[in-house]
Order: C-alpha cells, then sequence, then structure tokens
C-alpha cells in the first residue's frame, strides 16, 4: 500500500481533543538511540571526509566514533536520565543485547522500554529479507528482556511499501518512522491498524550537530522552542514530544551539559509528563476506547 492508502488525511483543526491526565499538556518522549555499526560494512554516517575523498573499508574512524557513544557518551546519557528519575524508550539495534550487553543491561535494570530498531544498522532497503530480520529482531529482544516489543524505529527511518505490515505481523504496536503529527495517529496493515507516534527528526541530534552543523547550545534553544509551543497548545489538547538523540553525539564531552539543560529544564515544567512509548501507546488505546475515537486509518 502506498502511504495515502495506509491513512486517512485529519486535520488537525477538525479532530476531537483528547486529554492526558491530571491535566497535564504535554508528553515529552526521551529516546536513545543505540546501534551496532559492523565494521565489514560501510558506516551509517560519517563526521571525517575521507581522505583523498575516496571511502576506504574498513572505515575505522567512524567506526570508533560510534565506539566511543557505546564506551562513554551511553553512561553519561543515562546518569542525566537517572538523576532527574527519567525513564527513557532504548531505541536498539537487537544485536546491542549481544554485541553491547552491558548497555542493554543497564537500560533494563532502569526499567527502560526496549524499542526494535532493527537487527543492525543498515537501511531496511538493503535486507535481503526484512520480514525475517523483523521477526529476528523481536524475538532477540525478547529473549534478553522477557519481554517483546511493542515499538519500532526503522534505522534512518527507511521503509518498503511493505514494512508496516511485517511489522504488525510480528506484533509491534506502533511505529516511530511516520513523522506526520504531533499526536498519535492509526495507519492501517494487512495485520490491523498499528499506531503511528510522535517522533521528531528535527529535535534530533543527528540533523541539528551532524547534518546543518550548529554549535551545541543549539539543542537548547530549538529543543525549548519546539516544547515552549507544544506546551501553549496543550492547553486545550494532548501533545507529545518525542526528543531523540545518540550517544556518540549528545553523550560527548562538549554537548552533554546541553542535553542536562534541556531535561532539567523541562522536569520543573508543571503539567509535563515523562512516557515512554508504551505509556503513550496504552493511553492512547484507553482514549480511544473509552470515546470510540480510535482514528480511520484507511481513506474513503
Amino acid at each position: 500500500m502506498l502511504p495515502a492508502e495506509r491513512l486517512e488525511y485529519s486535520p488537525m483543526i477538525s479532530r476531537p481533543p483528547r486529554k492526558l491526565p491530571g491535566g497535564a499538556r504535554v508528553v515529552v518522549w526521551p529516546i536513545i538511540n543505540v546501534e551496532v555499526w559492523d565494521i565489514a560494512r560501510p558506516m551509517p554516517r560519517q563526521v571525517l571526509p575521507p581522505p583523498t575523498h575516496v571511502n576506504r573499508l574498513p572505515d575505522f574512524a567512524h567506526w570508533a566514533w560510534h565506539e566511543y557513544g557505546m564506551r562513554v557518551g551511553f553512561w553519561r546519557l543515562k546518569q542525566a536520565l537517572d538523576n532527574l528519575d527519567i525513564k527513557a524508550s532504548l531505541f536498539t539495534n537487537a544485536r546491542v543485547c549481544k554485541d553491547y550487553a552491558p548497555v542493554a543491561e543497564a537500560a533494563l535494570k532502569a526499567g527502560w522500554e526496549f524499542v526494535g530498531h532493527s537487527y543492525d544498522q543498515q537501511p531496511i532497503h538493503v535486507e535481503k529479507d526484512q520480514r525475517a530480520m523483523i521477526q529476528r529482531t523481536v524475538k532477540t529482544i525478547k529473549s534478553f528482556t522477557g519481554k517483546a516489543p511493542v515499538g519500532w524505529l526503522s534505522p534512518g527511518l527507511t521503509e518498503t511499501h511493505y514494512t508496516p505490515d511485517y511489522l504488525a505481523e510480528a506484533g509491534i504496536k506502533y511505529i516511530a518512522d511516520w513523522i506526520i503529527d504531533d499526536e498519535p495517529c492509526e495507519i492501517r496493515t494487512t495485520h490491523g491498524n498499528v499506531l503511528a507516534m510522535p517522533y521528531n527528526v528535527e529535535c534530533n541530534d543527528i540533523p541539528m550537530m551532524m547534518v546543518q552543523h550548529h554549535s551545541s547550545n543549539e539543542f537548547v534553544t530549538r529543543t525549548m522552542d519546539h516544547f515552549d509551543r507544544l506546551y501553549e497548545e496543550g492547553k486545550t489538547r494532548a501533545k507529545i514530544m518525542a526528543i531523540g538523540v545518540h550517544p556518540y553525539i549528545s553523550g560527548v564531552a562538549h554537548r552533554i551539559k546541553y542535553f542536562e539543560t534541556v531535561f532539567k529544564t523541562l522536569r520543573k515544567k508543571p503539567g509535563v509528563l515523562f512516557w515512554t512509548g508504551e505509556q503513550i501507546l496504552d493511553w492512547y488505546s484507553k482514549q480511544a476506547k473509552r470515546t470510540g475515537q480510535s482514528g480511520r486509518a484507511n481513506r474513503k
């Protein structure tokens, strides 16, 4: 199915507003992306231009860049959230459970949500059998945590026309690849509707720092500007704000204080909830059941 066949166009102004518990205005959804970069393949992204502008394999420099994030950066980010008693969603390649088991163990012990992020870090389009890869990812995470993931983000938000169907078949209940709204909405699959969760690429450290090359304090400026607008609109309708970061970017020494500043500031705001994706899913499902506003996924 084409995207237009999976969901109905729904302008914000025509929808009945959903409400958060306790009069809250905004759900902040903290997301830590952890990945396995296979040294045998081209690296998922680069920060240095290759010598003589020719990519060479193995790309050791960028493998090491990512490795720093898993050895050091992840632990800085986790400490910052632990200090504020905030639980995150761990968007994880399933291979992290094997290749970086201490990272997965720390997230599990902290009560973080595990969200499928492919088996390892490469575009969905190059998977020889994406259906089998999705099932392998779900099985690996379930084996490690004791619980199958209900959420999914594809590497680089890559999908084919069949990906939502394979995900729903594997038991996935929400997908973060569809950056189409500030509120959850449903998309149609061949195995029933799944939720398109409001992920956010512009309040994400990859485009902000690695693509647009902003100074480190842009993380505070942009994230808080985004929050301020949602907080205002949240007076009348629930809003979701995803903040996604990567250990090798936001967990480095010259950026971690900006991550800490954002979450310390948000923690002090009244009417703000810090939820995982699964908590958002549960809230949406209960609201839809109570009001009968489940959201039609297919176009008329």
